[in-house]
């Protein structure tokens, strides 16, 4: 009851336009996973983002490799939430997956007290975790309203044969690397006329992820007669935090926020 109260009580503070702190959406397997958000004041139910780190599938948490993300949000007033979830090589495909689809569903059940409509949640992810964010998004198990994927994997037989090797990382994850498996996990095979808009943005200079990782993508769903932008940023390398400290690599940040409210419909 003790545990209830305070996720009681730190609802109400996030719906009073303020921060949740590692609050619990689900213990799969007796693994205790936890968010953060932000959540802007707003008189009326708000659409909200769900953010998905990288980190090749086997590292980071909910506050590492997207810290960009945050105050660019943040300054647009748009809400939150950010996730841990479980990694490779303890966890295998596609726990994690399932875990992005739990902190959907978890949005869902407790949209009311935070002042978020469950009918505009959108998921964004980079590196690993914007392959992780397209297949959650694409499988539609938890249906959502927008993708965004920076920089990910989302072909992976395709990746294989770009990087002439088996990455070890994502051979972590997988249970195998037969070519059935390479297809279940790869976004692209997922997508289909109901999938949601899309918008991946590619650093034309990423060595681990190569561009056409995101082209590939976007092609299939325009082919499938969903609406996705693809957005190459000329000379970038891989990683968001890598991206800061040059001026011209900037031009994704007012692009997110203004796709953002467009396609979520902010302030309509």
């Amino acid at each position: 009851m003790r545990a209830l109260g305070l996720l009681v009580s730190l609802i109400s503070v996030a719906a009073a336009g303020k921060e949740l702190k590692d609050v619990e959406f689900a213990r799969p397997a007796g693994v205790s996973l936890t968010l953060d958000a932000d959540i802007p004041d707003s008189p009326r139910p708000q659409p909200a983002v769900l953010l998905v780190h990288g980190g090749g599938w086997e590292a980071g948490d909910k506050r590492t490799y997207i810290k960009p993300w945050f105050s660019t949000l943040t300054e647009a007033r748009i809400a939150w939430f950010t996730i841990n979830y479980r990694l490779g090589p303890q966890w295998k495909h596609p726990a994690a997956v399932e875990d992005i689809e739990s902190a959907i569903q978890w949005i869902r059940a407790n949209a009311k007290r935070l002042g978020i409509d469950a009918d505009r949640i959108a998921v964004m992810g980079e590196s690993a975790g914007g392959h992780l964010a397209a297949q959650a998004a694409l499988r539609a198990r938890q249906r959502v309203a927008a993708l965004v994927s920076f920089y990910g994997v989302h072909d992976l037989e395709l990746w294989f044969k770009q990087r002439g090797e088996t990455p070890k990382n994502i051979a972590k994850y997988l249970p195998d690397t037969k070519p059935e498996t390479l297809k279940e996990a790869s976004p692209v095979t997922w997508v289909k006329r109901t999938s949601p808009p899309m918008l991946l943005i590619h650093g034309t200079a990423d060595k681990g992820v190569p561009w056409e990782q995101s082209k590939t993508l976007c092609e299939k769903a325009s082919g499938s007669g969903v609406a996705c932008e693809l957005v190459l940023i000329e000379g970038a390398p891989h990683g968001v935090e890598n991206w800061e400290a040059d001026p011209k690599f900037q031009v994704w940040k007012p692009k997110l926020v203004e796709w953002l409210r467009v396609t979520l419909k902010i302030g309509t």
